[in-house]
């Protein structure tokens, strides 16, 4: 099962499209995470339409038409994985171990809100990913954004990847 991971896309503040290389992923995912900040329900309107399937969550940046669409947490089972998605976790000190307080039943946590690309795993196996953005690098070197694939109910291939400078 081929996982695409991304937050914080800002459209259209901060770009005026998502980057071509993401779109082509789209097509090849089974499950596509948006850890928030969205901005605009178009760029909803887009995933809904040419995923699979969605989950997804609104950040802080989004206004009452995302929040009415979104959760502010979202789950799914995938292949014996359990999976849980939100935008906010609080500052990078002790972030492992207040998520593994707060999310004792998952397996991995999709979240986002800093921009910055973050993999580490909770001393109660909890693995927290954070994708960066595709669109606001803010003090990162590149936009970014993550695949993965489950393979016998594990979290397999993960790969950041970082997308050349926008024109």
């Amino acid at each position: 099962m081929r996982l695409l991971l991304m937050s914080d896309t800002h459209l259209p503040l901060r770009a005026k499209r998502l980057p071509a290389p993401l779109l082509d992923e789209l097509p090849r995912a089974d499950v596509v995470f948006h850890a928030g900040d969205w901005v605009d329900t178009a760029t909803l309107d887009l995933l809904e339409s040419r995923s699979r399937r969605l989950v997804a969550v609104y950040g802080n940046n989004d206004g009452p038409e995302l929040r009415a669409r979104l959760p502010e947490i979202a789950y799914a089972e995938l292949d014996g994985l359990r999976f849980g998605v939100v935008h906010e976790t609080g500052p990078a000190r002790g972030r492992e171990a207040r998520c593994a307080a707060r999310f004792p039943d998952l397996d991995v946590l999709v979240f986002g809100h800093s921009h910055i690309p973050w993999d580490s795993t909770a001393a109660t196996g909890l693995r927290l990913l954070n994708p960066g953005s595709p669109t606001d690098r803010r003090r990162q070197p590149h936009h970014t954004y993550l695949t993965g694939t489950i393979t016998d109910g594990r979290l397999v291939d993960l790969e950041l990847h970082r997308l050349p400078p926008r024109r």
